[in-house]
């Protein structure tokens, strides 16, 4: 007779509890994955980084591109809530104050994390594609919301425009183009992007 039919005897659990903090582990995922890119990180980067063997990976997040995508999906949610912060907290200008968040011109040439794995991935990998589209759409709306609150929608063209310039300073920092000719091309947004 098996021992888990004997009488007093429970049936044994679902497996060791892990011994580690797996929103520390992904947040270390995420950094491994913005300095390297997803190609050129490999699993032993990965497991060294996140101090886990090849089983407790494999065990805590399945795969490599499993992994990834939500890390990706962290960042995006960390920053669209950070965004909206930013919208309700400014007591001046929200629209400069997101475009200069975004662009982040002191922020050296890593980039954002979600736009670069767009730029890798997407072409050829829909679930990168659609999470970047989503990304780009929430701060779309944030933009829209802060230039017009009673009416977004009228204001959603320009809203992506101020999406599409904000995004581009992204290139122009990892390009390396200078802080203050960054800074410049900011000032220049209500110029050009004013009805």
């Amino acid at each position: 007779m098996s021992s888990k039919h004997l009488p007093g005897k429970k049936a044994p659990g679902p497996g060791r509890p892990r011994n580690f903090d797996e929103a520390a582990a992904l947040q270390t995922a995420m950094c491994v994955f913005w300095q390297n890119g997803f190609e050129a990180t490999s699993l032993d980067d990965l497991t060294a980084a996140m101090g886990l063997s090849r089983s407790s990976f494999y065990g805590a997040f399945g795969d490599k591109q499993t992994l990834f995508l939500r890390a990706v999906e962290q960042y995006s949610k960390n920053g669209i809530r950070n965004l909206k912060e930013i919208a309700e907290a400014t007591e001046g200008d929200a629209v400069e104050a997101m475009m200069e968040a975004i662009s982040d011109p002191h922020g050296g040439s890593r980039g954002c994390l979600l736009v670069n794995c767009v730029t890798e991935l997407a072409p050829h990998d829909a679930k990168v594609a659609e999470l970047g589209r989503r990304h780009l759409e929430s701060i779309e709306e944030i933009f829209a919301k802060a230039i017009d609150p009673q009416n977004p929608d009228a204001v959603r063209d320009r809203a992506r425009a101020y999406t599409s310039l904000a995004i581009g300073t992204l290139a122009l920092r990892k390009a390396g183009i200078p802080a203050d000719r960054i800074a410049d091309t900011l000032k220049q947004a209500k110029t050009v992007l004013s009805p």
